[in-house]
């Protein structure tokens, strides 16, 4: 199995526990970008140096992982990452990760798809073309052996039927 580089884009205020434990899982590459220090660094930075980090970063990687909480889809950064990653013409995958618990052992509800609102080149929705994964489990153990087992494919699939968004 090959192991691609992808930019991981998600909340991290709301989700970077959750998002930590599918970097863990060892499906991807170890120098796909999920750096804590990285983002605390980044973010106090102005908008222009943190569209340069988010840039210089997802030019390196494959695909974009999209770790979707429970208010992922209203965030401004990871629009731009989704936009971002279409202009490059990277693969795209979401997976829904409100099924895993946080450091204080709490799920959440699911947020709305972040691809619903972003428009492809011809006027579509994106989520039209880029698949959102919701595990049917919802014990957080078995979301998360879910999630492990279906991420490689996800990213391969989202890799392999790219186009011109």
């Amino acid at each position: 199995m090959i192991k691609h580089q992808v930019f991981f884009s998600f909340e991290y205020n709301k989700d970077n526990w959750r998002a930590s434990q599918v970097k863990e899982m060892g499906a991807v590459s170890s120098s796909s970008t999920f750096s804590s220090n990285d983002w605390e660094e980044v973010k106090q930075k102005n908008d222009a140096a943190i569209k340069k980090w988010i840039d210089d970063q997802m030019a390196m990687r494959a695909c974009l992982v999209v770790l979707v909480g429970k208010t992922t889809s209203s965030r401004k950064w990871i629009k731009y990452e989704i936009e971002h990653a279409m202009s490059l013409n990277k693969g795209i995958v979401g997976v829904y990760i409100h099924g895993l618990k946080d450091i204080l052992g709490n799920q959440t509800t699911k947020g709305a798809n972040p691809f619903y609102n972003v428009q492809t080149i011809n006027g579509d929705r994106l989520s039209k073309y880029v698949q959102c994964y919701d595990t049917p489990y919802s014990t957080s153990k078995y979301v998360y052996s879910d999630i492990e087992e279906n991420l490689p494919d996800l990213i391969d699939e989202a890799i392999n039927n790219r186009f011109d968004y």
